[in-house]
């Protein structure tokens, strides 16, 4: 392994363990069930793949380029957040008018949704790494700092990556087992 692939590793390893939203909603959903937990570490995946394909084909400085694309894609990240944010609170008050956690209407409900409970952690997990707006200018900016003078380009972010991915399928789920 070259030098650069080498720090590449520990500065993708820092950024994917980095808490931010997407640990957030893996954190949350696990919270819920480990199958939910772990759908959402799945779908966090995808949303980093999107990403980095994006940085792979060039497409991310698009969103650098032009503003008001740009800034769409952040104010649709941050009114997924938000209506994250609401259904969680939402959820709380629910419980607590019923008197708190446990009651058998909550544990039926759980019970017969589980498969529905995936469904939606996969799907927020995507949307809440995929509407990140930060996220294509980061790729844009990393991964041809990793990319050796001599080096073809388009192979080399190609394997940076999937390093990305492969990294976010190992993290995510582990803390959605773990929590």
């Amino acid at each position: 392994m070259d030098g650069q692939l080498l720090a590449f590793t520990g500065v993708a390893a820092g950024m994917v363990a980095m808490p931010g939203a997407d640990f957030a909603v893996v954190v949350r959903n696990a919270l819920d069930s480990r199958r939910s937990g772990v759908a959402t570490a799945v779908g966090v995946a995808g949303g980093l793949l999107i990403h980095t394909a994006l940085a792979v084909a060039g497409l991310a400085a698009v969103l650098v380029a032009v503003p008001g694309l740009f800034r769409a894609v952040q104010l649709a990240g941050g009114g997924y957040l938000l209506y994250l944010g609401a259904r969680a609170l939402a959820g709380v008050v629910r419980v607590w008018h019923a008197g708190g956690a446990g009651g058998a209407e909550e544990v039926t409900e759980a019970g017969a949704a589980a498969p529905e409970r995936a469904v939606r952690g996969l799907r927020q997990g995507f949307l809440t790494n995929a509407l990140n707006p930060k996220a294509p200018v980061l790729f844009l900016a990393l991964l041809p700092q990793f990319v050796p003078d001599g080096v073809p380009a388009l192979p080399r972010t190609a394997l940076l990556a999937a390093m990305v991915v492969v990294m976010a399928l190992i993290w995510f789920p582990a803390v959605a087992l773990l929590v």
